[in-house]
């Protein structure tokens, strides 16, 4: 199930969203951290407002701003050797016609 709602984000508006606001998100935590405030109030500030971006974002992907095709994803090891055999045999058949014209 996770595996499956982080494809739906990918390179898109929602994704990115969630990114940066998470990064301002767990900066301006890290800040308050470091200026020496509460480290127990900060990481919960984060982790609520983190929750809140990816509501936000869900909100977002639902609105059509998500993935519109499904992700691609790379050949198998045996899907790559059966199109390198179909293309060496394209080619023997072309070289094939274009000898005996």
């Amino acid at each position: 199930m996770a595996e499956e709602h982080h494809d739906d984000h990918g390179n898109t508006v929602a994704g990115w969203f969630l990114t940066i606001s998470w990064i301002v998100v767990w900066t301006a935590a890290a800040v308050a951290i470091i200026a020496g405030l509460d480290l127990f109030v900060w990481t919960a500030i984060g982790l609520g407002a983190s929750v809140v971006c990816a509501i936000v974002a869900g909100v977002m992907k639902k609105a059509g701003m998500g993935r519109k095709a499904p992700r691609p994803y790379p050949m198998t090891r045996e899907e790559y050797e059966a199109k390198l055999a179909e293309a060496a045999q394209q080619k023997t058949v072309e070289s094939g016609e274009t000898a005996g014209v």
